[in-house]
């Protein structure tokens, strides 16, 4: 194992880590993200000096915004917000980005599924319309982790809440693949 793939080694096994306690309980623990952000963030300084402890804080700071709004819009938890923010933390950020991109594409289409599979397009309309609103109110009303959490307690939940960390899994995994066939296709 070379130095440069201890990042991806950690944040793999963060994810994984990670998906598992979405999966099963709809929750990503602070006692995971805080030391993935902090670590990231030592690991860059330590390596890198302070070139690599700035870089890796603005794209622990990108990580964090890329999920921010969403989070005040009530889509995602908060554990959300702060395992991106560590993956950004030991990724950087133009990968940090790239996750989330695949991440996003990945949940949309988890979303797609379980909307036609549950025969919930009519609720989904009203959902997004309210979504707007949010959306055109989030400067007055920031934060609406009680609206994720009610929905995590029902029974239902299941067809209801989306765990992002496995979508975080699948996007990671996605550039990975990616990037092995690429690297394959070059002498």
């Amino acid at each position: 194992m070379d130095e440069s793939s201890v990042p991806l080694i950690v944040v793999l096994l963060a994810v994984t880590v990670s998906t598992a306690t979405d999966l099963w309980k709809f929750k990503i623990h602070n006692a995971l993200t805080f030391p993935l952000l902090v670590s990231g963030v030592a690991y860059h300084g330590c390596t890198e000096g302070m070139t690599g402890l700035g870089e890796s804080l603005a794209s622990a700071l990108f990580g964090f915004s890329a999920l921010i709004v969403f989070f005040a819009m009530g889509g995602v938890g908060a554990g959300d917000v702060k395992l991106l923010a560590g993956i950004g933390a030991w990724l950087g950020w133009p990968v940090t980005f790239l996750v989330f991109i695949a991440s996003a594409l990945a949940c949309g289409l988890y979303a797609l599924v379980v909307i036609l599979a549950c025969g919930r397009v009519r609720e989904t309309w009203i959902n997004f319309q309210i979504l707007w609103y949010r959306l055109a109110a989030v400067g007055k009303h920031l934060g609406a982790e009680e609206q994720v959490e009610e929905e995590v307690g029902r029974a239902d939940r299941r067809t209801r809440v989306i765990p992002y960390a496995a979508m975080l899994a699948i996007g990671l995994m996605s550039l990975m693949a990616l990037a092995l066939f690429l690297r394959r296709g070059t002498p």
